[in-house]
């Protein structure tokens, strides 16, 4: 086995920090005591965490993000199972079709979707409502979830459903029992991607967001503009801070590696 060198170990080190250098300045500067953008010299402060709670539009972002990044998640993820499914099994006429226009959100610039939607919605009258945002959420995450949950199913043998089907089991107990399970790694890891792609997405919802349906990424791009605090910066802390104790706690009570890749051998 050959082993890193201290030169690609050095590069190493340096390219971790250069990707890591910018979260950790934004979690320090989320400290600081002053009243513009500066590192805590004086001590480390809560005054802009605290200030997070004494401002109900940045909490009810929040709530509405998680849950629109959830609804969106799991609707994509029950349209790319069956999808997958009959991608990866059946050979039929337009079947690259299909699959091209599953993945056409990804080769879209996101502010023609946004236009788009917004004239759609507008017609329909779905303009500004929280429906209407987990359509296109839905839609632009649909190719994250579609290709990993792809990926599971083409690798996936069948001669274990075969096996299944015939000692008697339906096929809904197929699914159930063996197939999803077989599955679950690449469900697993397209949700997750597809409630980050749909957390973070700040480019085609800040054209159909409403006063009354607006994300947490599109309050802060809102505020930005206005405003230059440390409040900004004690937002992106805690939602890394949240991200990194969601990530323990899962790891802990099931285990990130059994979740995202799938029973080792025992």
């Amino acid at each position: 086995m050959t082993r890193n060198g201290p030169l690609a170990l050095t590069f190493h080190v340096l390219f971790l920090g250069f990707l890591l250098a910018p979260i950790l300045v934004v979690c320090v500067v989320a400290f600081t005591p002053e009243g513009y953008l500066s590192l805590p010299t004086r001590g480390p402060s809560l005054r802009w965490f605290a200030a997070i709670g004494n401002n109900p539009e940045f909490v009810r972002a929040f709530r509405d993000s998680l849950l629109l990044g959830s609804v969106s998640s799991t609707l994509a993820i029950a349209v790319s199972i069956p999808a997958a499914l009959a991608i990866a099994r059946h050979r039929f006429p337009g079947r690259e079709a299909i699959t091209a226009l599953f993945l056409s959100p990804l080769m879209v610039p996101h502010i023609v979707l946004g236009i788009a939607f917004l004239r759609f919605f507008t017609q329909i009258g779905l303009g500004g409502t929280f429906a209407g945002l987990v359509l296109s959420h839905v839609i632009i995450i649909l190719p994250f979830a579609l290709r990993l949950i792809l990926a599971a199913s083409t690798g996936m043998d069948r001669a274990v459903e075969n096996a299944a089907m015939s000692l008697g089991a339906s096929s809904w107990t197929t699914f159930r029992r063996v197939t999803l399970p077989l599955i679950l790694p690449g469900v697993a890891s397209g949700w997750v991607l597809a409630f980050i792609n749909s957390f973070d997405e700040v480019t085609m919802t800040v054209f159909i967001a409403s006063p009354e349906t607006t994300t947490l990424p599109v309050r802060l791009f809102l505020y930005i503009q206005d405003n230059i605090d440390p409040l900004v910066a004690a937002v992106s802390a805690a939602l890394i801070f949240l991200t990194v104790g969601a990530m323990l706690v899962l790891d802990r009570l099931y285990g990130l590696e059994r979740l995202l890749v799938g029973r080792g051998q025992e």
